[in-house]
């Protein structure tokens, strides 16, 4: 084999950091070495792999189609390393179960937890790496291959990953406690409120767009913040109304500092998703944990 692991972490190092320097910091090489391995790389194919911009290294098309195949590589690559033991004590025994999941906001913060807890106390040895995002965050660590899969709450935008419906979420309306409005508010009330709002990318943001401008047509007044816990302490503090995931909400409402409002709106909830790279294989145990058939990664 002409070309070697190291030259494609190169590569990819490269294409991440948009130069020899930033890349051979990241991979604690020279910049020299970092410079020689990727030469070496390109001098072995028919064609360059990025254009010289000044001094920025750019991916070109020929770049960009070998990106996602050598991520796979290496994944599984690193995927065979940790099946086999490598580095690992004769005595070590059965080897520990390692997942790595992407999760947006609500689903990681509300509803994954006791997921992990249960598959944890079955299985103490496991190690779970829950990394926590927005949306699009988590779209792009599994187009990365930095995750086994993510799991989102809104569509998935991007072509060439797997998706699939996972669970459905009821949204409520909540408002203060002490809000001056009713218990049951008309459209006219809910059009004439400022919401409270997440960022652009965030799935809670595109699922609440999607069930509610259908019938108040635009927020006349919004305010937006970066995080649902952040939205919540705002709603209680009367600052305007939310629309989230019931899950999310549970904890105030039961504390009486939210109250869930009455709607003519029928019942609102969003589809939860899972996305998944192709290229990696999803552990039977995490299939299980999301409570999914093993068969629904068959080709992973």
């Amino acid at each position: 084999m002409r070309l070697t692991l190291r030259q494609w972490q190169v590569f990819l190092s490269v294409a991440d950091a948009g130069s020899t320097a930033a890349a051979g910091a990241q991979l604690q090489l020279s910049q020299s070495a970092t410079s020689a391995a990727l030469n070496e790389l390109e001098g072995q194919l028919p064609a360059p792999l990025f254009d010289r911009i000044g001094r920025r290294l750019v991916l070109n098309a020929t770049g960009r189609a070998l990106l996602d195949p050598a991520r796979a590589l290496l994944v599984a690559a690193g995927e065979l390393e940790q099946q086999a033991g490598a580095g690992q004590s004769h005595a070590a025994g059965t080897l520990a179960l390692q997942l790595r999941i992407g999760a947006s906001t609500t689903i990681g913060n509300y509803l994954l937890p006791t997921r992990v807890a249960s598959l944890l106390a079955a299985n103490p040895q496991a190690q779970v790496d829950l990394r926590i995002g927005n949306s699009a965050d988590v779209v792009a660590a599994v187009q990365r291959l930095e995750v086994d899969l993510g799991l989102i709450e809104g569509p998935c935008h991007e072509s060439g990953l797997e998706v699939l419906p996972w669970q459905r979420d009821a949204l409520v309306i909540v408002a203060a406690a002490a809000s001056p409005l009713p218990d049951a508010v008309d459209v006219a009330s809910l059009a004439a409120a400022r919401w409270l709002l997440r960022e652009p990318g965030s799935g809670t943001r595109e699922a609440v767009e999607q069930a509610l401008l259908p019938y108040l047509h635009h927020f006349g007044r919004a305010m937006q913040l970066g995080s649902t816990e952040a939205i919540k302490q705002a709603a209680a503090a009367g600052l305007g109304l939310a629309c989230l995931s019931r899950h999310a909400v549970a904890d105030l409402v039961a504390l009486g500092s939210l109250r869930v409002l009455q709607t003519p709106l029928p019942p609102l909830s969003r589809q939860l998703w899972v996305v998944r790279h192709p290229g990696k294989r999803v552990p039977a145990e995490l299939a299980a944990l999301l409570g999914l058939p093993a068969s629904a990664f068959a080709s992973g």
